[in-house]
């Protein structure tokens, strides 16, 4: 049958399609609802007869599920794993293809071991390169986009378009794209560095990591998005929040940026965390605090 004519619950599909699926399975926080369809396609061909296949409204395309809340309503259509779209390939010495769903911790090691600098910093992002494309993802002084050369995006519809870096606006945690879509691989051009300089950095930066943040439970990364020429977690400190519980969860006492399951929490205990610690901050501080979390999804009592 033509993949366009598919039904999109009764097709086969190489890659893997369920009902019901349970989310909080996805999400580094560990909580959130059932996804009313859960499609991991088995490479972008499949990506692409799905979504020519199927019109439903509407879709979430979720890497591994860091930085973004899924509440314990669910999500309703369908959510779209990038999980197996993880290509990655050296189109010469200096440009890195790659797909949308490899871990930014592998593009990093990747880099590292072709002796290319620039994505060291992308070896402490929990989450993978669709969502670092999505919200210019960054630390330690680099961001995504200063490497990048072209995106693919694809459509609603599945077409596949290919736009420069110039096409885009980058700012901080921020994009704005000509076009509506997802992002599906990008081009990456990388600078040299000394032999075994990558390598060693990772290691800096792991070690950084794992004495500043508490890597050890599950989050989301950093919930809010630094003010101008403020930190976040300092201001959040400062009020008197390190610790602050609300069900199964809290403000890290390793870093106040962070928001930590660790006894179970429902997603609704973390989003009204979240709104204490901003209400809070606006309250002592008058600075407003923007979540770099996204919330996806329906609250309990609005599911079907």
């Amino acid at each position: 049958m033509n993949a366009a004519l598919r039904d999109p619950d009764t097709a086969t599909w190489r890659g893997e399609f369920r009902r019901d699926e349970p989310l909080a399975r996805h999400s580094s926080w560990r909580c959130g609802g059932l996804a009313e369809r859960w499609f991991e396609p088995a490479d972008r061909a499949e990506l692409e007869a799905f979504l020519a296949s199927d019109a439903r409204d509407p879709l979430l395309f979720l890497g591994l599920g860091s930085n973004v809340l899924i509440r314990d309503g669910g999500v309703r259509g369908t959510v779209v794993s990038t999980a197996r779209l993880a290509g990655l390939e050296w189109l010469d010495d200096t440009r890195l293809y790659a797909e949308a769903g490899v871990p930014c911790a592998r593009l990093a090691r990747a880099a590292a071991a072709r002796d290319r600098a620039g994505l060291e910093f992308l070896a402490g992002i929990p989450g993978s390169l669709g969502g670092a494309l999505r919200m210019n993802a960054g630390a330690l002084g680099g961001e995504t986009w200063q490497f990048v050369l072209w995106v693919e995006m694809i459509d609603r519809a599945g077409v596949v378009t290919r736009l420069p870096r110039e096409a885009f606006t980058a700012g901080y945690r921020h994009v704005d794209a000509p076009q509506p879509g997802w992002f599906l691989a990008a081009l990456l051009a990388l600078p040299d560095a000394a032999a075994g300089q990558g390598a060693e950095r990772i290691r800096q930066v792991l070690a950084q990591r794992g004495a500043t943040q508490p890597t050890g439970k599950a989050s989301c990364g950093s919930v809010f998005k630094n003010p101008p020429g403020d930190f976040a977690g300092r201001l959040i400190e400062q009020c008197g929040l390190k610790g602050y519980r609300r069900g199964g969860c809290e403000v890290s006492t390793v870093h106040a940026n962070f928001i930590v399951n660790d006894d179970g929490a429902r997603a609704a205990d973390i989003e009204a965390l979240v709104r204490h610690v901003q209400a809070t901050v606006r309250e002592q501080t008058g600075i407003t605090l923007e979540p770099e979390v996204q919330f996806v999804g329906e609250d309990a009592e609005a599911a079907p």
